[in-house]
């Protein structure tokens, strides 16, 4: 027993922490103060940009509070009255995305609408004060404590109601399009987009009260290439989301940018989401493919790119057209719902249209040919992974 604590005693003088490790620990130090300031920096634009929500005397009552960083992942975020400080969680800013911290910072500014500008100070912390600052802001009352976070939410997935029958064909479906046949591939992916639109239309025609929730896809930005927006109207007309690009903090630049928002049904936006971000992918596989030995520049990808986006385009109009002859659904079918719930989060909206360089014909149509053999392979469930792939493509 002596010998042993004399070992380890021993062990510990003889190997003192080496120089370098100082170093590296200063640096990560260094380099997390770094990230914190940027992040202070985008919560007071974003308060500032949130303020413009509020009516002109209730926006001049309020003064900027002061922002930190600090506590437990148990509490994403709090807002103390006596110290105006407005606190978010060190966990919450270091491992979410940035709409995420933005909905837990305007839950905690909702707090100091009601005790600064509607003088609440007598009632509970989530009264109706409380409650009417929220609807101001478009912020989430449950956004605060130890909630899940918006894409959290998400992650863990809506449950499926087993007597869903359509939900549960549409999944087998899905299923059936990893077929190596390409003709059975398409054919299940059509009927699985069919069910889908029949779904929704079913829902939207015996005006079913929905849950509709908005998150970003992509990082906020100085600068988005056409793809995305090409991308941006491809999840609108065919995935039952709304798409709005919005002003958001970016970190890399610490300046307000721009991203993508959707706005949708829980299960429609987890489904968009997954299009969006495995179209991606599949761009960034191909392209590089594609590209070797050939010495193209990054112009040349947002030409392969749209023309991939382009392609699967052409596919699900097919389907659709196919779809609306055979099954009578409408081409089109608007949720007023949807569009009030929009309307409301952001009442002041502008068109803007940007004229980008010219495009190579070639490595567009190039680009297009492979988009039309992207098949949707994967169903959402309850059970799938959050990553998992959603999209293949047979050569």
């Amino acid at each position: 027993m002596g010998m042993s604590a004399d070992f380890k005693q021993q062990s510990l003088w003889d190997e003192p922490p080496a120089e370098e490790d100082f170093a590296l620990a200063e640096d990560i130090a260094n380099l997390q103060l770094a990230f914190e300031r940027q992040v202070l920096q985008g919560l007071a634009a974003e308060w500032e940009n949130a303020c413009w929500l509020l009516h002109d005397p209730l926006r001049r009552s309020l003064k900027k509070p002061i922002f930190s960083i600090g506590g437990t992942a148990r509490r994403l975020g709090s807002w103390t009255p006596y110290k105006r400080e407005i606190a978010l969680s060190r966990d919450l800013v270091n491992n979410s995305r940035w709409d995420d911290v933005r909905e837990v910072l305007l839950h905690e500014m909702a707090h100091q609408v009601a005790h600064e500008g509607f003088k609440a100070l007598g009632e509970p912390d989530h009264g109706p004060a409380f409650k009417k600052a929220c609807r101001l802001l478009r912020a989430n009352p449950a956004a605060s404590g130890t909630h899940f976070s918006l894409h959290e939410r998400l992650r863990r997935g809506e449950k499926l109601d087993a007597k869903d029958r359509i939900v549960t064909r549409i999944q087998k479906l899905m299923a059936l399009a990893e077929s190596a046949n390409p003709n059975e591939a398409h054919a299940a992916m059509s009927k699985a987009h069919e069910l889908i639109s029949r779904h929704n239309v079913d829902l939207i025609d015996r005006g079913v009260k929905q849950h509709y929730v908005s998150i970003f896809l992509g990082t906020p930005r100085l600068r988005h290439f056409r793809e995305n927006y090409h991308l941006a109207h491809l999840l609108q007309d065919f995935y039952f989301v709304q798409c709005m690009w919005v002003e958001a903090w970016a970190l890399e630049k610490a300046r307000m940018g721009r991203v993508l928002e959707i706005s949708g049904s829980d299960k429609n936006v987890r489904i968009a989401e997954y299009v969006y971000q495995a179209v991606r992918r599949y761009i960034d596989t191909t392209w590089a493919e594609y590209r070797r030995g050939k010495g193209l520049n990054r112009y040349r990808k947002t030409d392969f790119a749209v023309g991939v986006i382009e392609g699967f385009r052409s596919t699900l109009e097919k389907v659709s057209e196919s779809s609306t002859e055979t099954s009578r659904l409408p081409a089109r079918l608007d949720d007023s719902a949807l569009q009030r719930y929009v309307a409301h989060r952001y009442p002041h909206v502008r068109s803007f249209s940007r004229q980008g360089p010219g495009h190579d014909a070639r490595v567009l149509a190039d680009g297009n040919e492979k988009g039309r053999k992207l098949v949707i392979a994967k169903g959402i469930s309850h059970s799938d992974g959050y990553l998992e792939r959603v999209i293949e493509y047979k050569k």
